[in-house]
């Protein structure tokens, strides 16, 4: 089963969006069996802000972001995290999340 996690993030949706799917941005945030060598990209539904990562590997770890307006404004981030075994660690998600986070930081401040 996948693990889940959701967190604000102070940023437009859009940005949020847009790094989280961004390949040269990915190696920082994703957990290592997901981390693509430029080969893989994600399977994107920009319309939706949706992205699904997938290991090349019979691994079976995969990542799925969505990303939607917050009410009070910036974006809200919910992500389903599979490991090896078919499930995950929520403390994983929630790590992964983190780190989308700071790459979102990141990209604000250096743009």
């Amino acid at each position: 089963m996948a693990a889940h996690a959701e967190r604000g993030m102070s940023a437009p949706p859009e940005v949020v969006f847009s790094t989280a799917t961004d390949p040269d941005r990915a190696a920082a945030w994703l957990p290592q069996p997901l981390r693509s060598d430029g080969r893989s990209r994600p399977d994107v539904s920009p319309g939706q802000m949706r992205a699904r990562w997938a290991s090349g590997s019979a691994s079976g770890w995969s990542a799925e972001i969505r990303v939607e307006p917050a009410p009070a404004g910036g974006a809200q981030v919910q992500l389903d995290l599979t490991g090896a075994s078919g499930q995950a660690d929520p403390g994983q998600a929630e790590e992964t999340l983190a780190n989308l986070a700071r790459e979102v930081a990141e990209n604000l401040t250096a743009g």
